[in-house]
């Protein structure tokens, strides 16, 4: 079903397939992505490869990597569905992303959404970009922020403590990112937020009817996908709601 709404509608279609937090980090990310001339990007842990199609469409000659083949294989099938031709993926594990000599002070930008927190040594994840980057290139990177509300129970731990798939922390302060950055030796342009009040709410009934059926939870939420688009800011910040994902631009000096 996912790959015949790709088919369908093409790369929209990427981010629809999960919950509504998919969106708000596309949404942010794309703001930096500006026409990419050909200039060369990373996907570090790309999942699906949703974000490295969509920086393709941009003009970006991207690379998505993950240790999941299959994964991969979906990202791959993705692309073409998306009549996208300026993207690859590679199977590499993130973690032994610095065994990978050829592709040191390869990219203008590497982006890195959502995976520092399934990682123990998060700090040798940045560092390894670090060394991906050319000089003067740019970081993309969001992960859960710690002082968001459990959107589910389990969002509030118990957190891994081997590297299972999940979360092996709960996330992270704007000091922390800054921490890490600054060890790594990039520069912290910003730090913002995504993913507000309505989408956090949204995407709670999602993973709660994924455990009965993904399609019904599909099928469930995609008349209000478009209510945070017009209402999360201001509702959010009406009620003061914490966002879920905490989102960092860096550059390396």
């Amino acid at each position: 079903m996912s790959n015949l709404l790709v088919k369908i509608l093409g790369f929209p279609a990427t981010l629809l397939h999960g919950d509504t937090l998919v969106l708000d980090r596309w949404l942010w990310l794309k703001k930096y992505l500006k026409k990419g001339d050909n200039k060369k990007l990373i996907d570090v842990g790309c999942g699906s490869g949703a974000f490295t199609i969509g920086a393709a469409k941009k003009g970006f000659d991207a690379l998505g990597i993950s240790f999941d083949e299959r994964n991969q294989n979906v990202a791959a099938e993705r692309a073409n569905l998306s009549k996208v031709k300026n993207v690859s993926f590679e199977v590499q594990d993130v973690r032994t992303i610095h065994e990978k000599i050829s592709l040191r002070n390869s990219f203008d930008v590497a982006i890195c959404l959502e995976v520092i927190e399934h990682i123990l040594n998060d700090q040798k994840v940045i560092n390894d970009i670090y060394n991906l980057l050319k000089p003067n290139g740019t970081l993309l990177l969001t992960t859960p922020y710690f002082g968001y509300k459990a959107i589910v129970p389990s969002d509030n731990g118990p957190f891994c403590t081997t590297e299972t798939g999940w979360h092996v922390r709960r996330g992270y302060w704007e000091k922390d990112f800054r921490k890490m950055a600054a060890i790594a030796g990039f520069e912290v342009q910003k730090v913002e937020y995504c993913s507000g009040f309505i989408s956090q709410k949204l995407t709670g009934i999602f993973w709660n009817l994924q455990k009965i059926s993904t399609p019904l939870a599909w099928f469930v939420i995609f008349p209000f996908r478009w209510l945070p688009l017009v209402f999360d800011k201001i509702i959010t910040k009406i009620f003061k709601f914490p966002p879920y994902s905490i989102c960092m631009v860096a550059t390396k000096k």
